[in-house]
């Protein structure tokens, strides 16, 4: 968080830059405010750079066998462009690579952790195991070490949902 102030801050004394040249190279015909509207501009010009990359940023951190099932784009009032050109302030990941499959009663369970990341004040990362039932695509919520699932949250998905297709390829 500190580097990102520092990013903005040279950012808005690059800008400033660029607005003194400009005035210097008018002969100085240029007003005198238009230094700090240019060092404003750039530092807002980084912050939105920022929050448009968090996502592909987000993206390369992440181990090849994983695959994005959802993700939610969205704006903020105090970020108007946000309306014209949402953001992605969320998604979510499934790990392939953990998944643990059983076959049961002629079915096929799969046993895997969603991943949810929130971009906010600080980055939020929230994880949930998970039983998909790949016959009926049926999906319950375990908790705890002994991985009791909750009927009463049960979820069913699409044929073509996502994080169907993710967990139960092979079926």
């Amino acid at each position: 968080m500190v580097w990102h102030l520092i990013a903005a801050i040279f950012a808005g004394l690059a800008a400033a830059g660029i607005g003194l040249t400009l005035r210097v190279i008018s002969g100085k015909r240029l007003p005198r405010w238009i230094v700090p509207v240019f060092a404003d501009l750039g530092m807002l010009a980084y912050q939105i750079h920022h929050e448009y990359s968090w996502f592909s940023y987000k993206q390369q951190q992440l181990p090849d066998s994983t695959e994005i099932v959802s993700f939610e784009k969205g704006g903020a009032f105090w970020r108007p462009w946000t309306y014209m050109f949402p953001m992605t302030i969320s998604f979510s990941v499934v790990d392939t690579a953990n998944l643990r499959a059983r076959e049961t009663d002629d079915q096929r369970l799969v046993e895997f952790i969603l991943y949810r990341f929130k971009k906010e004040y600080v980055d939020q990362v929230s994880q949930q195991a998970w039983l998909m039932n790949c016959a009926t695509r049926e999906m319950l919520p375990l908790e705890g070490e002994a991985r009791t699932s909750r009927t009463d949250e049960m979820r069913r998905f699409e044929q073509s949902s996502p994080l169907f297709h993710a967990i139960c390829k092979e079926s």
